[in-house]
């Protein structure tokens, strides 16, 4: 190879080289958008569909999040053989002022679904009463019927199934999952 070829595969490497770098910078990065709600408290108020029951709220807060503090879980007791209308709101207490997440959740009620689940199954039945534009059940009203006397829980679930919503209960991912002691007397 001649010092005239040397030279010349030099002066080409380096012309190539800023194009190579400059095909090679990165854009920034958009942000990633956050499909998931945080919800930091979440209430459940029953209200008796007949007079001589009071109304039952039942309240979750977790104000710092999973793996910090113990959330705080308040309950009050249901009246056996009772029907009662639910409804569910959440927020959002690390922002200033306070987010209403179930509005952005009713918003998106066809990428949403609350999952209600009693143990022991006998001791209330939940019916999801409220639907999406695709005729789906959402779960942000429901209709609880109490049975006989008893103690257990009361696990609610949201799901965020955008794109996956079919009524299925194990598609997409939880946003939410709370869990009430409950006391049917």
């Amino acid at each position: 190879m001649t010092i005239f070829q040397s030279r010349f595969r030099l002066a080409a490497l380096l012309l190539a080289l800023p194009l190579t770098f400059s095909a090679c910078k990165k854009d920034k990065d958009p942000e990633p958008e956050d499909d998931n709600e945080q919800i930091t408290t979440v209430t459940y108020v029953l209200t008796p569909t007949t007079a001589g029951a009071p109304t039952a709220t039942f309240t979750w807060r977790d104000i710092d999040g999973a793996g910090g503090n113990a959330p705080t879980i308040t309950s009050t007791n249901l009246r056996a053989n009772t029907t009662y209308t639910g409804a569910i709101t959440l927020s959002d207490e690390t922002k200033n002022p306070m987010a209403d997440v179930t509005k952005e959740v009713a918003e998106e009620s066809d990428e949403h679904l609350f999952i209600y689940q009693s143990t022991p199954p006998s001791l209330l039945t939940i019916t999801r009463t409220d639907l999406d534009k695709n005729n789906l059940q959402i779960g942000l009203a429901t209709r609880v019927v109490t049975n006989a006397a008893g103690n257990g829980t009361l696990k609610i679930t949201l799901r965020h199934q955008p794109g996956s919503k079919t009524g299925s209960e194990t598609a997409g991912d939880v946003d939410v999952e709370v869990t009430f002691p409950v006391t049917v007397q």
